[in-house]
């Protein structure tokens, strides 16, 4: 069984997603920690209820970016994870912290990347008035929303859509896609090649 380690920020609806196609035996995973950058985020009540192991590290109690990311890579590495999933996690992580972890970190946005990177995503959608956007789960790099894609769901965008209502309907699709990429993940389906991520049979 993959051990994996989920890093949150909010209410972790991401997070309740993966654990319920665990629990129900779609993905062939365990989440070993659950790791949140505010101690009184939701989805780390979650992670108690389902009798996970949660760690707190706020970065303002660290003396520094490298401290905070040492914290969470030390816990991350104490329960034996093979895969860090950012599931709602709103900080960068640093060059160092990524490439320690190299194509062992897979993130959602609200987004079809490459377009709309970065913060508010549904917002950026709903003012440049595309018609269509979505989420897409990716392989974490260096750069911003920038790394290999995994797979991609599509929402339209309605006349009326403000950005809480297109947020509202890509979440919907936020928690079909980060199940079926992490179950690609954990079956070895998924082959890196450059920008590329092939799904093998």
């Amino acid at each position: 069984m993959h051990k994996v380690g989920v890093l949150v920020s909010g209410r972790g609806s991401n997070l309740q997603a993966i654990m319920d196609r665990i629990a129900d035996g779609y993905l062939p995973l365990e989440i070993a920690v659950v790791i949140s950058d505010k101690p009184d985020a939701f989805a780390l009540e979650r992670a108690q209820k389902a009798g996970i192991k949660t760690v707190a590290v706020e970065r303002k109690a660290c003396a520094s970016k490298e401290e905070f990311e040492a914290k969470i890579n030390a816990a991350l590495e104490a329960e034996g994870c093979e895969l860090v999933v950012l599931a709602g996690f709103m900080r960068i992580l640093s060059a160092d912290f990524v490439n320690k972890w190299q194509h062992k970190i897979i993130n959602i946005h609200p987004a079809l990347l490459p377009s709309f990177p970065g913060l508010h995503g549904q917002k950026q959608a709903v003012d440049y008035g595309v018609k269509f956007s979505g989420c897409t789960v990716h392989f974490v790099d260096a750069g911003t929303d920038s790394g290999p894609i995994i797979l991609q769901k599509v929402v339209p965008v309605m006349d009326d859509d403000t950005e809480d209502t297109l947020a509202d309907r890509i979440l919907v699709q936020e928690h079909i896609a980060m199940p079926e990429a992490l179950k690609l993940w954990a079956e070895g389906k998924l082959q890196i090649d450059g920008r590329k991520v092939k799904v093998l049979a």
